[in-house]
């Protein structure tokens, strides 16, 4: 590999395999070496909107020739529309917005808010879960990419998943009890009255498998956070958007959250913002007393232009409908492809979020990577998790996503076997 004058995120940099982009259109991106790849995983999941939107791009345009630097405390058209807009989007009741560059720095201010508004230092998010980069959102987060940075903040404490295939209480989904969701509560109670501040959680954990919760999960979790006067907090990050045929994710359970935080598909990788919104019972906190949290690229314009027309482009060419009328589609096919493979595949899905988890060892999932690299197919691939995780920019045709998951199929096939 050429030596590069810059760091390759996750990775050792020896073994890093990077491409040069050149563009892209719609589920597509392109290479230098003439490479058309297709993008079945929206990049770093972000690309809701799908590649090369002119539309978009324009708007930053304009917005660099009105307006392109701005002061925190400035607002100007863009800024005061889109927050508006987030708020319309939002369950009733949400009145602000806290503007971020990010996914991980909307959940540390989301944190926070939490602790200033209830003067309390606790947080619970889950072992399976990926809240961002930065060491708060790192704390948070379950997965691996914590423990090479710990200790992080204090007063984070892990709670088991919403993982119904592999059940951390060792149910079947006969004998299931939910204690995936009343675990939350016991835990609460354990740490102590009145020191949890907050429980943040992905509606869906994506990038650590898409563990779809059972129906009565969220509900419970809600209810226990009122019975302990904590506020509950969406990462709605990977899940906004449309990316589950929703909105946002918690809409597919009826609850309602003390804050959401956004990103990724708030932009569609155009610029670079994320948000947290804010429920009217924790803004007023705010009306007499500081908001200690800011940042000096707070709703930037240009971020703030690209986001706006994002969500236009997803209003008129109904991409959250056309989510969730692919969301089937895609279900489909991962099943199609379980059935194919030699090896045990497990097929979870909501929308245009799905994964297969296959038991395969770790010779098999280098041979998958060099398979789809052959075919020219993106996605997520972790063998050490043993997961694919599919999430297509939402303007994907069906025809687009049929020929990718059997191409996908047929690479799979490959590297795992045929099912006898």
């Amino acid at each position: 590999m050429a030596d590069y004058p810059f760091f390759f995120t996750w990775a050792a940099q020896k073994h890093a395999k990077p491409v040069e982009m050149t563009g892209g259109e719609g589920a597509w991106f392109f290479t230098k070496d003439d490479g058309k790849w297709l993008d079945l995983g929206a990049l770093s999941y972000q690309v809701n909107a799908g590649h090369g939107n002119k539309r978009i791009v324009e708007a930053i345009k304009r917005q660099a020739d009105e307006l392109c630097l701005s002061a925190p405390s400035s607002i100007f058209p863009a800024k005061v529309e889109l927050a508006n807009r987030l708020l319309a989007m939002a369950p009733p009741g949400f009145s602000k917005v806290f503007f971020t560059l990010g996914g991980a720095e909307a959940n540390e201010n989301a944190i926070k808010i939490a602790r200033i508004v209830t003067g309390r230092h606790k947080l619970v998010s889950r072992y399976r879960s990926y809240h961002g980069a930065s060491m708060g959102a790192l704390t948070l987060t379950g997965d691996w990419r914590r423990v090479p940075l710990e200790p992080g903040i204090p007063g984070v404490v892990h709670v088991q998943d919403c993982y119904c295939d592999r059940c951390p209480f060792g149910h079947t989904l006969q004998t299931c009890k939910r204690e995936c969701a009343s675990n939350i509560d016991n835990t609460m109670k354990l740490e102590g009255p009145n020191t949890v501040a907050a429980v943040i959680l992905e509606p869906v954990p994506g990038a650590n498998g898409v563990l779809v919760p059972p129906a009565e999960y969220w509900p419970m979790v809600r209810k226990a956070c009122d019975a302990e006067g904590a506020l509950l907090i969406a990462d709605e990050v990977l899940t906004g958007f449309g990316r589950t045929g929703k909105g946002f994710a918690v809409e597919h359970w009826g609850v309602v959250p003390d804050m959401i935080t956004v990103a990724k598909g708030l932009g569609a990788g155009y610029a670079t913002i994320g948000a947290v919104l804010v429920h009217e019972r924790i803004a007023k906190h705010f009306d007499e007393k500081i908001l200690a949290c800011g940042l000096t690229y707070y709703a930037h314009p240009l971020a703030c232009a690209a986001a706006l027309e994002t969500l236009n482009v997803y209003r008129d060419e109904k991409m959250f409908e056309h989510s969730a009328a692919m969301g089937p589609v895609l279900r489909r096919e991962l099943e199609a492809i379980a059935a194919r493979v030699g090896v045990r595949a497990m097929v979870r899905s909501l929308g245009l979020l799905g994964a297969l988890e296959f038991e395969a060892p770790m010779a098999m999932w280098a041979t998958l990577g060099t398979e789809l690299a052959q075919r020219k197919l993106s996605l997520h691939v972790d063998g050490k998790r043993g997961t694919a995780i599919f999430a297509p920019p939402l303007c994907i045709t069906e025809q687009e996503l049929v020929t990718g998951m059997r191409s996908f199929g047929d690479a799979a096939v490959a590297a795992f076997g045929a099912k006898s």
